[in-house]
This record gives structure tokens, sequence and C-alpha cells, in this order.
């Protein structure tokens, strides 16, 4: 394939170092969905017997189409492509039906963005509200809620469900813009946008590169701290069995004994039940795909500023590793024991959601800890940051579809992107009652739409442009070789595994959403407003590929004719 002359992009940007984009790339998949999705994920699912799907779906669809897509990504890149629109043309051989799919792929993370920064103000709320306690013996005490003293603490367990409700205005739709003195949610909203498109509008080395490389350490940092006080913890409450191994022991143990509602055994629960619910597969599947944020675009993005000579063998595993370490490792660790020590395994298995683990069952186990409001300000200052290297990542396609689009400069790209994703925003903003829009948005962009991406990601890769391709741009720079085999296991195990999920999770959930939108407004709202955005995006995925198309045939004439001349 020729070198592209369609894309003018005379300051290519590329990464500072092979550090910088690993770093960058982890910093995308390490956010809120290990810290709180995940360990979410294992409570709600068995425990240990959440972990042998979750491991088997880690090693044959996160590894291997992790790395593919690093491979396609720095192949556009080679190409002069930035954006999903032209990294799928260019590796589709320049195909109009699929430059059109790459087009709608920057839908997704462009979209999760929207509600994304909404969940991440909370994390911002939550560490500042816990600093306010923690400066109290400074006498620098303060507390961003009238009805809320300095830090974090509430008698009654129920208080810290009634504090994230009056929070996130779940009673109403439109309470926060009407309570900016009671709740500064909305300011705190808007710091975290402005926060992400600085960064972007930045650059890739001088903002999102620069702050990764700063933001990391400071994440494990903080890890270290909370796991530290967890693994010294002592339970305070007195419940009969429940230490940190117990904790420990119902995450990675397929089998474990069923405690009642008196504390006493009932029963053992039966791992092959549980790996012959779908749900539990399914479950796992999905929660690879949100933390590896494959398919999502954002890896693919991110790879095509890598020199066309640098290694995306090693850089794709490290990546990969480095994410699940801080899922695996250090997430199970700060959660579900201190979680099951302090509550006991009853309450911590009936928690309902991740929002409901990360913003009430903490505060309530942090406010029984010795010096909670210490650990629980760190705890969710790494929630913040850990949001924000992700939540930057979610907006650089977009930013690379509007500078190819329109050959606009950066500033003039962050702009656009930052007017669109306030629209997204307000919705989410505006429709909080039962969080119903935030759903919406969560489920048909953070599931749906990377389930049914990594189906059309991964036919273009094996179909179209063939394993020997790319097998060749992974070996091109490699510094460790990866076998051959790698193109087959995501052709004939990792594909038709995908398209299996694909038709048990949508039996298992879209009739069901479907009757929601048919007797909820928010949500009609909601996905119309998906709809549009789809629309607008083919229109101008199509626009642009002819644009290419004829400055292509031009560059060609121009060259064709001075050949004539010269001979």
């Amino acid at each position: 394939m020729s070198k592209n002359h369609a894309v003018q992009t005379p300051r290519a940007e590329r990464w500072g170092s092979s550090l910088g984009v690993v770093l960058a790339v982890a910093g995308s998949a390490v956010g809120l969905g290990n810290f709180l999705r995940f360990p979410g994920q294992v409570v709600n699912h068995g425990g240990g017997a959440f972990m042998i799907p979750y491991v088997i779906s880690l090693l044959i669809i996160a590894l291997p189409i992790s790395m593919t897509e690093w491979a396609m990504g720095r192949c556009g890149g080679r190409l002069g492509y930035h954006s999903p629109l032209g990294i799928y043309y260019a590796v589709s051989h320049k195909r109009t039906g699929w430059g059109i799919c790459g087009g709608l792929a920057a839908l997704a993370p462009f979209v999760i963005n929207m509600y994304y920064i909404f969940v991440e103000s909370w994390c911002l709320l939550y560490a500042l509200q816990y600093l306010g306690g923690l400066l109290a013996p400074l006498g620098l005490s303060f507390s961003l809620f009238p009805h809320c003293e300095p830090g974090l603490y509430f008698t009654d367990a129920s208080g810290y469900g009634e504090f994230f409700g009056s929070l996130v205005g779940i009673s109403e739709n439109g309470v926060l813009f009407r309570s900016f003195k009671s709740s500064p949610l909305i300011l705190a909203t808007l710091i975290c946008a402005v926060a992400n498109f600085a960064l972007v509008y930045c650059g890739i080395a001088k903002g999102i590169e620069r702050f990764c490389k700063i933001a990391a350490p400071l994440i494990i940092l903080c890890s270290i701290i909370v796991i530290i006080r967890v693994v010294t913890l002592k339970n305070p409450t007195g419940a009969a069995g429940q230490s940190f191994l117990d904790g420990l022991g119902f995450m990675w143990n397929p089998t474990r004994d069923i405690i009642g509602e008196n504390g006493e055994i009932i029963g053992r629960t039966n791992i092959w039940q549980a790996l012959a619910d779908p749900e539990t597969w399914l479950a796992a599947t999905a929660q690879i795909f949100f933390t590896v944020s494959i398919c999502l675009g954002a890896i693919s993005t991110y790879a095509s500023y890598i020199k066309p000579k640098d290694d995306i063998a090693l850089s794709s595993l490290t990546a990969t590793s480095a994410n699940e370490f801080c899922e695996v490792v250090i997430a199970g660790f700060m959660t579900i024991p201190p979680a099951i020590m302090f509550l006991g395994v009853q309450s911590a298995s009936n928690l309902g959601s991740s929002f409901s683990l990360g913003f009430v069952v903490l505060p309530n186990v942090f406010g029984l800890m010795p010096f909670g409001q210490f650990f629980g300000f760190v705890f969710f200052s790494l929630l913040f940051l850990a949001a924000i290297t992700s939540s930057m990542s979610l907006v650089q396609p977009t930013v690379a579809l509007f500078q190819e689009s329109f050959h606009w400069q950066r500033g003039s790209s962050v702009i656009l992107a930052a007017f669109m994703n306030f629209i997204g925003s307000f919705i989410v903003c505006w429709y909080t009652q039962g969080l119903v829009a935030l759903d919406v948005f969560d489920f048909w962009l953070a599931n749906f739409t990377p389930i049914v991406f990594s189906i059309i990601q991964t036919s273009l890769i094996v179909f179209v442009w063939k394993l020997p391709a790319l097998q060749a741009e992974i070996d091109s720079g490699a510094r460790v070789r990866i076998p051959r085999l790698l193109g087959y296991v995501v052709k004939y195990v990792s594909f038709p595994y995908l398209v299996c999920i694909a038709v048990f999770w949508g039996v298992r959930n879209l009739g069901d959403r479907f009757n929601e939108i048919r007797s909820n407004h928010v949500a009609q709202l909601s996905l119309g407003f998906f709809v549009v955005l789809i629309v607008l995006l083919t229109l101008l995925s199509m626009i642009v590929m002819k644009r290419w198309e004829r400055e292509e045939a031009r560059h060609k004439a121009i060259s064709g004719q001075t050949s004539q001349d010269q001979s």
C-alpha cells in the first residue's frame, strides 16, 4: 500500500517516548471500570466463579484483539491517518463501507465521555469532601455541602446512600441546575470537562503523554497507601469469620460457603452451576471490553501516533498487563476484602451496582475504619486521576476525526468536540432522576457498541486486511516475536467466541431495553440523540472519503503529467 497523500499532515504529532505511549494506553484503560466496575462484577457474579471466564476472556479476547488494534492503528498512522475513520479506510484498502464503520467507531468513545466526566466529577467532590474533614485538626475544615459536616461520616449507614442520591440528583430531573448552593456538582462537571479538553488541546506529547507520566506514579502511590491500610486492618465490628483473608478468598475461591442472614453456613456454592450460567460469561466478557478499552477507537488512535518502526508487540503486552495488574491485584485488594470485612458477605453481595459499591458501600467502610477520612481522600483522589487518564483517551479519536475531516488545527477541532460534548453532558446532567439517562448512555455505548464493533473490527482484520498483513505489521520493529498462531487465534477462536457472546448478550438484554425505550421518554430522547449523531457521522464520513478520493486522483494526475514532462 502506497503512502497516502489525501491527508495533509505536515506537522504530524508523535509520542515523545515508548514509555509515554504505554502509559497513555494503559491510562486510557485504567479508570473507573477497574476500581469500581470490576469489583462490582466480581461481587454480583459469585466471586471466584466469575474469575474463571474472566481469565479465559482475557486470554482469547483482550490480549490478541488489543494487539491487532495496535497493529491497525500504527498501519493507519504510517499512511497519514489518525482517526478511526481514516484507520478503517486505510486498512480496508480504501473501501467506503468500511470507512463509514470507522467513522461510526468514533461515536462510542465520544458519547461515553459525555457521561464519564459526570461520574468523574463525583470522584472529585468526594475527594474534596474527605479533604475537608481531614484538615479539621488544623482548623482548615470545610464542607462542600450545607447539610453535611466537614468530611464524610454518618452514624447511620443509610446516610451514605442518602448523601449520594442527593449529590447526583437522583430524586428529580433538573434538580442539579436549581440547587447550585446545595450541590456544586454542575460546577465540578464543568471543571472536569475543561481539564479534559485542555489536556487534549495541548497535544499528544505535551498534553496527554505528559499528564499520564505524572498521573501514573500518583495512582500507584495512592494504591499502595490504601492497600497497606487494607492489609493491616483488623475488623472492629466483630463479625464472625470476616477477616482480610475471607475477603480475598471470596474473590479467588471458585467455591465458598453461603452465609445466611444470621451468620450461619447454609450451603456451599456450586462452581459448575455458576459456569453453566451464560450471564456469568456475558458479564466477564463485557468487563474485559470495558476495562481494556478494546474496539472503542482509543487504542488504534493512540497507536497511530507511534513512529513507523517503533515496537507495538511488547508495548501492547505491557499496556494490557499493567491494566490487568491495576484491576485484578490493586482494585481487588482495595475494595472487595474491606467490604467483606466490615459489612459481611451477605451485605456486600447485595450491593446492587458498581456505583453503590464505590459511592455508598466503600464510604461506609471508610467511616468504620481508623483514619478513614485520610484513606477516603486518597482513594477518591486515585479514582479521579484514573478517570481523567481514561476520559482524555475518549476525546482524542473525535478530535483526530475533525482534524482529518476539515483540515483543521488541533485547537479548532477541540473546540468543536467540546461544544458537541456539552450537549450530551447536558442531557445526562439534567435527566438525573433514577440516573436513567446515564444508564441509557452506559448501556448502548459502553456495553452494546463495543460488542458490535468487536465483530466488525475483527472481521475487517481477518477477512479484509488478512492475517499475513497483520503479522507483518506486528513483526515490524518488534522487540519480542509474536507467534504466527496469533492471527489464527483471532480468526478461529476470538471471532466465533465474540459472535456467540453477542448473540447470547442480545437475547439476554435487548428485549428489556427496547421495552424501556417504548415506556420511558428519557430513554427515547437519549436514543434519538444517538441516532442524530450516527446520521451526522455517516454523512461526514461519506463526504470526507469522497474528498480523499478526489485529492488522490488529482495527485495521481499531477504525478502522471510530471512523469510525461520528464520523459
